[in-house]
C-alpha cells in the first residue's frame, strides 16, 4: 500500500467539470448492485464498510459475560438493557456516535460508486475518534496509518516537487474551467436568441436560402461546363424547384430587379437539361399547363403506361378471358367502370402477346386511351362505316365488336406496309365485315362516299405518347407540327364530305389525335366548324378535361367545351384528344366552296391549253413538210389498223 497522503495540505475541490458530466453509467450500475438494507443510515465507502464489518467482527469473538465499554447494563436478545430501557446505556454512547467523515483526494480521475449507483464526489475516509485514546490506526492489510516514519531522501525531494506542479496543475485547471465556463455561457446566450427567433425560422425556414438568380456569367460558366462534361442533375431539380416555389408567389418572393419572364427563360432552361426537351417543345408545353401541373406531366412521360388488352366478344367473354389469364399466371384487373372489355396486366409470368388466348384472337393488346375513339362513335349494327387511318386494325376489330359483324366496315390507310398487320389482326380476331383499302384519305370522298359513320384518327405529331416515343422530345419543331395540322384540316374535311347526313341511324364524324397541341385539335376543329354544315355534339365519355375555348391571342367556338382532352399525369393513360360532330347537311356553304375548291388543285400553276385550230395549222404545215414516202407508210399503217378496230 501506498503512503496516504495529508488530505490538510490542499483543499479539496471534488471532481473536475468532466467528471460531472460524464453521468449515465451509474444508472446502468446500479441494477447489478445488492440494494442498501437502511436508505436512513449515511453512505459508507468500501473502506468504512470494511471496518464496520471488522468491528462487529469483533464484538462478536469476545467474552460472554463482558460489558461494553463505559459500564453499562448488558442486553437481552431482545435488545432490553439490564434496567429495563430499550438501547444502549449512557457508557457506550460514545463509541456509538457517527464517525466524522474526512474527504481524501483521489487518486488520478478515479470515481467511485455507491451502492445507489450515485457518483462519489471523493472517496471518503471513516476515522474512529475516541477520547484519550492515541493508538494508531492499522488497515487491513496491516500497514500503519502513522506518517511519522522517515523517508528517503528521493521521497522527501519529490514532496517538494509535488506542491509546485499541484499548483501549477491548479492554476491549468481552472483557467480551463473558466474558458469552459465562458464557453458556456456565450452558447447559453446564443441558444436563447435562437430559442427567441426559433418561431419566425420555423414559419420561414428559407429566408436565408432563398432563391436567387444565377448571373450571366455563372449561365456562360455553366454552359462551358454542359460541353465538356454533363450536368449535375441533383443541382438543376433543386433549382428547378426553388423556381417554382418564386413563380407560384412572384410578388413576395422574387429579387428586386428581376422580371418573370428571367425566371421563366432559366426554369425552361433546367427543364430542357433535366428532362431532355427541346427548348420549343417546352415552351408549347408551358403555355398549355400550368407550372405546376408541366412538372407533373414531365414525371408521367417518364414512366410507361400500363398494359391494357380489349376482350374479343366476338370469341369469348371478359370473365372466361381473365380467368383463362389467371390460370396461366397473369395478375390483372379490370380497367375501369367506363370499359366492359378492357383489362389492365400488372405483371405475368408468360409472355402476354404469345398465349394461347392471344393467337386464338380471344383479346387485342391496346392502350386504353385508343378505346375511347370507338366508344364516342357509338357504331350500330348493319351501318356503313369508314375507318379513314385504320392501322394497326385494334380499333377497327373494336367497331367491328360492337357492330357483331354486321354491316360494312371500309377499312383504309395510305400505307401499304401497315395494311399487312390490319389483316393479320382482323383475321385472328374473327372479323367477317371488314374490307381493307390503300387509298389516300384525301381523295376518300370521290372513291366512295355515303357512310353512316367516320372515325378519323388523323397523324400527329405524337406529343401525347412520349413515354412511347422518347425521340418526340427533340426532333419535333414548328414546321412539323404545322404540316400535320394541315394535313389535318384536308383530312377532316374529306372525312365529313364522305358521311351522309340523312342516314337514318348516323351522320357522325369522330375526329381524334394522340397529339395534346392545340394547333392539332382545337385549331382543327375550329376550322371544320368554320367550313362545313357541322356541329359537334356530346362524345358521351364521362371523364376527361374540356377542350379549349381560348387558347393565347386565339379565340375558338365555343361548343369547343364538349370535346375532351386526356392526359397522362391525370388519366394514366396515353395524351389524347376527342371530338364527335354531327352533319345536318350535305350542301358545302358556297362560301366556302369558293375557296375551298382551290385547295383541292395543286399550288403549281397550270398553262391554259392551245387552241385546237393552230394544233389543227401546226399539223398540216407538219404533213406539208413531209417527204411522200412518209405519207404513204404513214396513211397505209392507217388503213392496216382500220379492220383491226372494226
Amino acid at each position: 500500500m501506498g503512503r496516504k497522503l495529508d488530505p490538510t495540505r490542499k483543499e479539496k475541490r471534488g471532481p473536475g467539470r468532466k467528471a460531472r458530466k460524464q453521468r449515465g453509467a451509474e444508472v446502468e450500475l446500479a441494477r447489478f448492485l445488492p440494494p442498501e438494507p437502511e436508505t436512513g443510515r449515511k453512505k459508507l465507502s468500501s473502506h468504512g464498510r470494511k471496518r464496520a464489518a471488522k468491528r462487529r467482527l469483533g464484538a462478536g469473538s469476545g467474552p460472554a459475560g463482558r460489558r461494553p465499554l463505559g459500564g453499562g447494563g448488558g442486553r437481552d436478545p431482545a435488545g432490553q438493557t439490564a434496567h429495563g430501557r430499550s438501547g444502549f446505556s449512557d457508557g457506550n454512547s460514545k463509541w456509538l456516535a457517527p464517525a466524522k467523515a474526512k474527504k481524501t483526494q483521489p487518486k488520478g480521475n478515479h470515481v467511485e460508486l455507491s451502492s445507489d449507483g450515485e457518483v462519489e464526489e471523493g472517496s471518503w475516509e471513516m476515522e474512529e475518534e475516541e477520547d484519550g485514546s492515541s493508538e494508531e490506526m492499522v488497515d487491513d492489510y496491516g500497514a500503519s496509518s502513522s506518517e511519522e516514519e522517515e523517508l528517503l531522501p528521493i521521497e522527501k525531494a519529490a514532496l517538494k516537487q509535488k506542491p509546485d506542479r499541484k499548483r501549477l496543475s491548479e492554476d491549468d485547471s481552472d483557467e480551463e474551467e473558466e474558458e469552459e465556463e465562458e464557453a458556456e455561457e456565450a452558447s447559453k446566450q446564443k441558444l436563447g436568441q435562437k430559442e427567441e427567433e426559433s418561431p419566425d425560422l420555423q414559419l420561414n425556414l428559407d429566408v436565408d436560402e432563398q432563391f436567387k438568380l444565377p448571373t450571366s456569367e455563372e449561365i456562360e460558366k455553366e454552359n462551358i461546363l454542359f460541353i465538356s462534361e454533363p450536368p449535375d442533375l441533383h443541382v438543376i431539380h433543386q433549382r428547378i424547384k426553388g423556381n417554382l416555389d418564386v413563380l407560384q408567389d412572384f410578388v413576395v418572393k422574387r429579387e428586386e430587379g428581376r422580371t418573370r419572364q428571367e425566371y421563366l427563360a432559366l426554369l425552361r432552361r433546367d427543364m430542357a437539361a433535366y428532362y431532355s426537351y427541346s427548348d420549343f417543345l417546352l415552351t408549347k408545353l408551358m403555355d398549355i399547363f400550368p407550372l405546376p401541373e408541366l412538372i407533373n406531366f414531365l414525371e408521367a412521360n417518364e414512366v410507361p403506361r400500363p398494359v391494357t388488352i380489349r376482350t374479343n366478344t366476338l370469341k369469348t367473354r371478359r370473365r372466361d378471358l381473365a380467368q383463362a389469364l389467371i390460370n396461366r399466371g397473369v395478375n390483372l384487373d379490370p380497367l375501369g367502370k367506363w370499359s366492359k372489355t378492357g383489362l389492365v396486366i400488372y405483371d405475368s409470368s408468360v409472355p402476354i402477346g404469345a398465349t394461347p388466348e392471344y393467337l386464338a384472337g380471344h383479346y387485342m393488346l391496346q392502350g386504353a386511351s385508343s378505346l375511347l375513339p370507338v366508344m364516342a362513335l357509338a357504331p350500330q349494327e348493319n351501318e356503313r362505316i369508314l375507318d379513314m387511318c385504320c392501322a394497326p386494325g385494334g380499333k377497327t376489330s373494336y367497331i367491328a365488336q360492337l357492330m357483331k359483324n354486321t354491316g360494312m366496315i371500309l377499312a383504309n390507310d395510305s400505307n401499304a406496309e401497315r395494311l399487312r398487320s390490319v389483316v393479320g389482326n382482323l383475321h385472328r380476331l374473327g372479323v367477317t365485315n371488314a374490307v381493307v383499302s390503300n387509298c389516300d384519305g384525301r381523295q376518300f370522298p370521290k372513291v366512295l362516299g355515303g357512310f353512316d359513320r367516320v372515325l378519323l384518327d388523323a397523324p400527329c405529331s405524337g406529343t401525347g405518347v412520349i413515354s412511347k416515343d422518347p425521340a418526340v422530345k427533340t426532333n419535333k419543331d414548328e414546321k412539323d407540327i404545322l404540316r400535320c395540322a394541315h394535313l389535318q384540316k384536308e383530312l377532316i374535311l374529306s372525312a365529313i364530305d364522305s358521311v351522309n347526313a340523312a342516314s337514318e341511324t348516323g351522320g357522325y364524324i369522330v375526329y381524334c389525335t394522340c397529339s395534346i397541341m392545340v394547333e392539332e385539335n382545337e385549331w382543327v376543329v375550329d376550322y371544320a366548324l368554320k367550313k362545313r354544315n357541322v356541329r359537334l355534339v356530346p362524345t358521351g365519355l364521362d371523364f376527361g378535361k374540356e377542350g379549349f375555348t381560348r387558347f393565347k391571342e386565339r379565340r375558338f367556338h365555343p361548343s369547343l367545351k364538349s370535346t375532351r382532352r386526356f392526359y397522362p399525369h391525370t388519366h394514366n393513360m396515353d395524351g389524347f384528344f376527342i371530338a364527335k360532330f354531327k352533319k345536318f347537311s350535305n350542301a358545302i356553304p358556297q362560301a366556302q366552296k369558293e375557296v375551298s375548291a382551290p385547295s383541292a388543285v395543286p399550288d403549281t400553276v397550270m398553262e391554259p391549253p392551245p387552241k385546237k385550230k393552230k394544233l389543227e395549222g401546226s399539223k398540216a404545215d407538219k404533213e406539208q413538210k413531209l417527204p411522200q414516202p412518209t405519207l404513204k407508210k404513214k396513211h397505209s399503217l392507217q388503213a392496216q389498223r382500220r379492220p383491226l378496230k372494226a
